[in-house]
C-alpha cells in the first residue's frame, strides 16, 4: 500500500530539474548500460524519470520503481523490498537516490537479486561531515553518503564485481538546489554556512560516483 511521502510535493520540481535531466554523469550511465534492444531494465528510486527516459530511448523496456506516488512510477515500492522475482531484469540502475534509502545494504542486495547481469549506481560521494550535515538540513530524508572504498565493500558483499567506477564533480545552482526541497530562512543560511567551502557565488559543487557492477556467475 502506498504511504504518504514528502517527495510527492517535490515531484514536479525534480521532473523540471535541469541537473537531473542531463549531464555527463547521465550520459556515462547510459553508455555503460549498452544497447537496449531486447533487454529489460529496472530504475530504482526513479524520481523525475530522467534515467528511465534515456534508457527507453536506448531501446530498453524499462520499469520504474519509487516510493513516491507523485513521481508516477510504474511500481510504488521501497528499494529495500522490491516486489519482483529473482533475475527479473537484465539491468538494474539507480541514479542519485541511494543516499535516501533507509538501508543501503538491503537496497543493493535487492538490486543484485533482481538483476540477471548488470547493476549501475550513481549517487553522492561522501565529502566530509559538514556536507553531510548540510544535506540533512536541506532535506531531512537524506540518510548517508559513503566513500568509494565503502561502496567497493558494499558491492563485494552483494556479490557484484566492479567493472568500472568514475568520480565526477557537478556544478549546480545553489539557490535552485535549496528551492527543490523548500529549504528557506535560517535553515538555508545554516546550509550555506556549512557548504561555504563548496560554493562559488551561486555555484555549488557536489561530487558523485558511478559504479558498474556485474552479477557474479
Amino acid at each position: 500500500m502506498a504511504r504518504d511521502n514528502p517527495w510527492d510535493a517535490r515531484a514536479q520540481a525534480y521532473r523540471d530539474s535541469a541537473p537531473h535531466a542531463a549531464g555527463p554523469d547521465l550520459d556515462l550511465l547510459v553508455e555503460w548500460a549498452g544497447a537496449g534492444a531486447g533487454r529489460t531494465a529496472l530504475d530504482v528510486g526513479s524520481g523525475g524519470g530522467h534515467l528511465a527516459r534515456r534508457l527507453r530511448e536506448g531501446g530498453f523496456a524499462v520499469t520504474t520503481a519509487d516510493p513516491s506516488a507523485g513521481m508516477h512510477p510504474d511500481v510504488i515500492c521501497h528499494a529495500e523490498e522490491l516486489p519482483f522475482p529473482a533475475t527479473s531484469f537484465d539491468l538494474v540502475a539507480s541514479r542519485l537516490a541511494f543516499h535516501h534509502f533507509s538501508s543501503t545494504v538491503l537496497a543493493l542486495a535487492e538490486a543484485a537479486r533482481v538483476t540477471s547481469d548488470l547493476v549501475l549506481i550513481e549517487d553522492l560521494l561522501l565529502v566530509d561531515e559538514r556536507v553531510e550535515e548540510a544535506e540533512k538540513l536541506r532535506d531531512p530524508s537524506h540518510v548517508r553518503c559513503y566513500s568509494l572504498d565503502e561502496w567497493r565493500a558494499l558491492f563485494s558483499a552483494a556479490e557484484l564485481a566492479i567493472e568500472a567506477a568514475e568520480v565526477i564533480e557537478r556544478q549546480t545552482s545553489f539557490s535552485a538546489w535549496l528551492e527543490r526541497c523548500n529549504c528557506t530562512g535560517e535553515t538555508a543560511e545554516k546550509t550555506r554556512e556549512l557548504l561555504s567551502h563548496r560554493l562559488s557565488g551561486d555555484k555549488y559543487t557536489s561530487t558523485v560516483f558511478l559504479i558498474k557492477g556485474v552479477k557474479a556467475r
